[in-house]
């Protein structure tokens, strides 16, 4: 069973193995059909296509940040529809280096599903292995998928409004132009939660975009945890998405049990009452 991480060489000896299912999470918050017109240019053999807003999140509200959570059962039906069960060993990817399927990795972690990994480098990496595309859609064969939700992986905006005076670490993926409130490209609000730690995501590869080492990652989050266990950590970002990369870098490197704070930066402003910082 792989839980974090993937390698193309492995996913390829799989590509016809009825007990490993690939999902697609390409997606551009810019353009939001271009990862759907990709994948049905060319995709890994096999794939089916998850989209970020019409799968994986549920309809923005006016409290909400700006991809809430699915409904489980809404999931639960897509993922038995993707031909996903309890006995699947699913693999995710993009063509951003996880930064999207990264969210799909901690969704089935949440509907209670383990064996999901991300491909390391995702489709460039696959790509520039010369390994196979298609345009053909997969022949899939429906399952059901059973929810078993765990819960203690979610963290709510009255959990992080506690986090900092209780001595829990906050973490914010975004890039630090962003964290800082220099400039702010998505919401209406810019800075951080008071107290939180800036860990850009993308801190968590090396430069052909695939993870550093888990030794690597383990230096890294050392210095940014210090004396603070990863079970009192919530990761958070703009809507949920990024911060899942923060997750599963530290699940990789041995430090488990942070928690993720969904509706993150774009929840927090949504109540002007709810302190906002700037700066480092």
């Amino acid at each position: 069973m792989l839980t974090t991480l993937v390698d193309v060489k492995t996913l390829a000896r799989h590509l016809n193995d009825p007990g490993w299912v690939t999902v697609d999470c390409r997606f551009s918050l810019s353009n939001p059909d271009a990862g759907r017109l990709a994948y049905e240019a060319a995709h890994i053999p096999g794939a089916r296509y998850a989209h970020l807003e019409q799968d994986l999140s549920s309809p923005v509200t006016a409290s909400s940040g700006r991809h809430p959570l699915p409904d489980p059962i809404r999931l639960a039906t897509r993922l038995g529809a993707w031909g996903i069960d309890a006995s699947k060993q699913v693999v995710v990817y993009d063509d951003t280096f996880g930064a999207m399927a990264a969210r799909l990795w901690w969704l089935l972690r949440w509907m209670g599903h383990e064996s999901v990994a991300l491909l390391d480098g995702g489709l460039p990496r696959w790509q520039r292995a010369g390994l196979p595309i298609t345009k053909d859609l997969p022949a899939i064969v429906v399952a059901q998928f059973v929810p078993r939700m765990n819960q203690t992986l979610l963290a709510n905006v009255v959990d992080v409004e506690r986090a900092v005076a209780e001595g829990f670490l906050v973490m914010d993926a975004r890039a630090e132009e962003r964290f800082t409130g220099e400039i702010e490209p998505l919401d209406r609000v810019a800075g951080h939660v008071p107290g939180a730690r800036n860990a850009p995501y993308d801190d968590n590869l090396d430069l052909s975009g695939e993870f550093s080492s888990d030794e690597a990652l383990r230096e890294h989050y050392g210095a940014l945890l210090g004396r603070t266990a990863p079970a009192k950590v919530i990761h958070m970002c703009g809507s949920g998405v990024t911060a899942c990369h923060n997750i599963l870098a530290m699940e990789h490197a041995g430090l488990r049990g942070a928690r993720l704070y969904a509706g993150s930066w774009s929840e927090w402003i949504t109540d002007p009452n709810r302190p906002i910082a700037t700066g480092e």
